[in-house]
């Protein structure tokens, strides 16, 4: 190979490794990511080739064996992915709301005030639409389903939309997402768990207690925090409370404070550059070598200790969780195998099984933007929020449709309405209905704004 042929190789591979650092960064490549595993996981579900190896490798067992036993007990692939992997969604969700109420844009009543009641509104109206087909019926229990919104889907379909939706209103979706994730975990704890064991939930408890004293006494190792997190986990998974809440519950316990103050790290640099400097003057090359990364070594130690853990670790997980995690959860969740075109008939209803598609379906299109923007608007008219600035009510309205995408949540959530073991179909009738929905909403939603912009281009 010769000179010219490996530089261009090399400068090709660096061009392809610089575009695909700048897709991983890009706010809208996680929901492409999540779309590309939801259509993998279909067509493994149907496809005569791969739908029986597909639901086997979902049901395989997992675990390890300690004295003939299994630990823990009744894991299969599913189970481990919805149980296990998502406690680090869940946790990382956690930070979210830790650091939006710690100094962002839940950290104030006044900031505050209004996406927290546009989320209240937007989790009431569709439980009610839901209620509305549902009331009465063996799947009334499905109302939590189409409560709640995707985060990750809705920031990302803004993002794709540019400068044609207000920087306030990007704030507002992002601070209403987040306080909605915080009611879809209430929803889950008091309404989608089974009934405790308290000797367990209280053990844990103790231990969140004990993490409490811990970080008031300023620990800031990191593994002093995640060793009891695994434990609180098994005790949760134990307990009957959903085990990813143990996530959510362990990141708001994480030290938002950093170690060093910005007086003491500025100090600390200085010193440090003095040292890389003074390593200029050493001639014995490999002494110099060794000063330099000795000191380069204690900058990133000074670094990590001026950012907050809560802070270092949401940075840490954010790109796991994207296009790891939540592309397996897709993979392991979406792939709802369909018997016949009736699957997809979301609108059917009777009077003894309501309907949970047109629940789900309504209650995501139109009552999520419904909710948001009409309890938006009753706060601004009653002078205890004001409206974002430089929005207009229309612009409010076609960004509140974005809240109706449910995915992630949403099949969450499905997962727990229903008993597996009875009522699988109900399960995966939820989830289409939700693809279907999320579909709708994000469509809806960006024509509105692209629409709303270009009349507000106009004038």
């Amino acid at each position: 190979m010769s000179v010219f042929t490996k530089f261009g190789w090399v400068k090709r591979n660096h061009i392809l490794t610089q575009r695909g650092n700048n897709f991983l960064q890009a706010p809208w490549a996680g929901g492409v990511v999540l779309i590309a595993c939801v259509v993998v996981a279909m067509l493994l579900a149907n496809l005569p080739a791969t739908a029986e190896w597909y639901h086997h490798l979902l049901h395989m067992e997992l675990g390890i064996t300690i004295g003939g036993k299994l630990f823990p007990t009744a894991m299969n692939l599913e189970k481990f992915v919805n149980d296990g992997l998502m406690v680090v969604f869940f946790f990382t969700v956690g930070l979210e709301i830790r650091r939006e109420m710690s100094d962002g844009a839940l950290s104030t009543p006044k900031k505050a005030i209004l996406p927290v009641v546009a989320a209240i509104g937007g989790m009431l109206m569709p439980a009610l639409i839901y209620a509305s087909f549902n009331g009465g019926t063996i799947v009334a229990n499905g109302w939590g389903i189409p409560t709640a919104t995707d985060i990750a889907f809705a920031i990302g379909i803004m993002s794709l939309l540019g400068d044609r939706v207000p920087i306030s209103l990007k704030v507002f979706l992002t601070a209403l997402a987040v306080a909605d994730d915080l009611g879809a975990i209430i929803v889950i704890a008091l309404f989608y768990g089974e009934t405790p064991n308290f000797l367990f939930l209280g053990i844990a408890v103790l231990i969140m207690i004990g993490i409490y004293i811990m970080r008031r006494m300023g620990e800031f190792r990191i593994m002093a925090y995640l060793i009891p997190a695994c434990v609180v986990w098994i005790l949760f998974y134990y307990s009957g409370v959903h085990a990813t809440l143990s996530g959510v519950v362990m990141a708001m316990l994480i030290p938002t404070k950093p170690r060093y103050s910005r007086s003491y790290y500025l100090h600390k640099a200085d010193i440090i550059e003095n040292g890389i400097k003074s390593a200029d003057k050493i001639e014995n090359e490999h002494e110099a070598e060794e000063t330099r990364m000795y000191y380069m070594r204690r900058m990133t130690q000074i670094s990590n200790g001026a950012q907050g853990m809560s802070h270092r670790m949401e940075h840490l997980l954010m790109p796991y969780v994207n296009f790891i995690i939540m592309p397996i959860f897709a993979l392991v969740n979406a792939g709802v195998h369909i018997p016949s075109a009736e699957y997809f008939n979301i609108f059917e209803y009777s009077p003894e099984l309501g309907s949970i598609g047109m629940g789900i379906f309504f209650g995501l299109v139109v009552g999520k933007p419904l909710g948001i923007s009409l309890f938006s608007y009753l706060a601004v008219k009653l002078g205890i929020a004001e409206r974002p600035a430089g929005a207009t009510w229309k612009m409010l309205i076609a960004v509140a449709c974005l809240g109706g995408i449910g995915f992630t949540m949403s099949i969450f959530v499905d997962n727990l309405a229903f008993d597996k073991a009875t009522h699988q179909e109900f399960i995966d009738m939820g989830k289409i209905a939700i693809l279907i929905a999320s579909t709708t909403a994000a469509l809806l939603g960006s024509l509105i704004i692209m629409l709303e912009a270009k009349s507000e281009a106009k004038h």
